[in-house]
This record gives C-alpha cells, structure tokens and sequence, in this order.
C-alpha cells in the first residue's frame, strides 16, 4: 500500500508539471484545429454567430483547386522548399566545414552568421528593399559592370521568387551553420585518424566520416528547414505581397490573403488543412527514411 502511495504521488506530481503546457495546447492548439477543420466543411454567416454556420461537406475543398491564387502558391511552395532546404543544406555544411576545419576565431564568425537569424524581419524586409531598390546598391554595382537594364529582382516576375529563397537562406544560414558547427565538434577525432591512415583524402573523409556522422543533425535540419519553408510569411507580407502577380504567393501568405483580406474563412481554413496535411506527410516519410537508414524497419 505505502509502495503504491507513493507511485500515484509521484505520477500526480508529474502531471501537475505538465498540466499547464497540456492546457496550453488543448486551448491554443487542439481547439483552433478542430474548429478550424469544421468551419472548412462549412458554409458560416457570420452575422448570425456560430448559429451561422451549416456543415457542407468537402465542397470547400473541391472549390479551392480551382482557385488561381490557391495553385500557384502551392507550386511555388514546392518549388520554394525544394531549393530552400537544398541550398540552405549544401551551403550551411561547407560553411561549418570550413570554420571548424580552417577558421581560428570561430565564436566571432558564429556570432556574425547567426546575427540575421534573430533579427527582426521587418528589419531585415527594409534593409533587403533599399539594396534592391532601383538605385540601390545591387543594381548600381550590376550597371557599373556595363549591364544597362538588369532586373529589378523584387519587381520582376522571373527573379522575385528565386530574390526571396536567397533572403532566406541567408537569414536561416547562421543557425544551419551553428548546428552542423556542434555535430562537427561532437566527432571523435580518432575516426579521421584512422582514415587518414587508409590513405584517405579529404573528399573522401568528409564522404566517408563526416556526412554519416552528421546523419542525425541532417535529419533535423531537413524536417525544420521543410517545415519552416511552408510558413514563410513575414518576407513575403512586407517585401512582395505576393506579387508581382502570383509569383511569390506562398500557402501561408494566401491562407492570410483568402481568410482576412477576403474574408473567406471556410476557404482559408480549408487551405489550412490541407497545408498541415502536407507538412505531417513529409514529416512522416522523413522520420521513415531515417528509421530505415538506422536499421530500424
């Protein structure tokens, strides 16, 4: 009897520590969603409050697809994640390579790359604006090399979307780096030793040694770096407003756009399903792939 008192206390106990974050994410999560997901099966006057609102199925969601704004920003997540995360990976790695390997004064780099991570973005949107502007900086230096008409990158159709994945790979690079940066460190020297010893390069060390070793931070970076591609907002609201056209329209942006500038809530919450959707799938055959790497289905 003592033994089991003294297990119901010490679960009571643990629940009383999770209690408050469990309140937290049943009101600020679970509930927003499950409403969320009923006013995007329903038609809702809102005049009349939530007696305004009349279940009809998933014909919000046969509507959405054949929304212009609706496709291209899903197109353009697609193409934006997948250059996103590849650039941002890629460059991140070589950077962290190169400070560990090369660079004595490792802190101050760090603390200059991870500056834009935490700046604040409306910040970062005004200073990326005047460097783009049509006599910025970026294009005067572009017409001191003898180009008369370059583009004005933000404005134009073609080169706003691929303007923005740089911004943002530059913003997130600082926190890649750190983290490749840790998983670096964390390497038992003993390993490069013994390679060296085969008579290995150092292409060859970083194929065989340090990209395997860094499987587990590369899991990481992938899943956040592809989650955090698809709620990109804050550039695109302050520098483009989706435009010029649709061409840098993203999920986030139009979910926004759909529920608060229109106000087509059930579509917007719709579209909002859809978005988490395609989050958990990626996110589920990441962690399947890792598990499958790992040996462990």
């Amino acid at each position: 009897m003592i033994r089991k008192y003294k297990n119901i206390k010490t679960a009571a106990k643990g629940y009383a520590f999770i209690s408050l974050n469990f309140i937290g994410v049943i009101v600020f999560w679970m509930i927003p969603l499950i409403f969320s997901f009923i006013i995007s099966i329903s038609k809702w006057d809102y005049s009349k409050g939530i007696r305004g609102l009349k279940l009809t199925g998933f014909s919000n969601y046969v509507e959405m697809w054949k929304d212009e704004w609706f496709r291209a920003s899903l197109v353009n997540n697609i193409i934006f994640t997948i250059s996103f995360v590849a650039i941002l990976i890629v460059l991140s790695f070589i950077v962290a390579y190169v400070l560990n390997e090369y660079v004595i004064g490792k802190k101050l780099a760090q603390l200059g790359l991870y500056l834009p991570y935490i700046v604040n973005v409306v910040a970062i949107s005004a200073v990326w604006l005047a460097l783009f502007s049509t006599n910025g900086p970026i294009l005067n230096i572009i017409r001191s090399l003898g180009i008369d008409n370059p583009p004005v990158f933000i404005a134009d159709i073609k080169w706003a979307l691929p303007t923005v994945i740089l911004i943002c790979v530059w913003q997130n690079l600082g926190y890649t780096v750190i983290l490749f940066l840790s998983g670096m460190i964390n390497i038992p020297k003993d390993l490069y030793e013994a390679a060296g010893i085969d008579g290995a390069t150092v292409l060859q060390k970083i194929k065989h040694v340090t990209i395997p070793s860094l499987s587990g931070t590369t899991f990481f970076i992938i899943i956040t770096s592809i989650i955090n591609s698809f709620k990109v907002f804050g550039l695109i609201n302050l520098m483009t407003h989706g435009g010029p056209g649709t061409s840098t329209t993203m999920l986030v942006y139009n979910i926004y756009r759909t529920g608060f500038q229109f106000g087509k809530l059930e579509f917007a919450s719709a579209q909002g399903v859809v978005l988490l959707l395609i989050i958990f799938i990626i996110t589920w055959i990441q962690f399947r792939i890792q598990l499958k790497n790992e040996g462990v289905v």
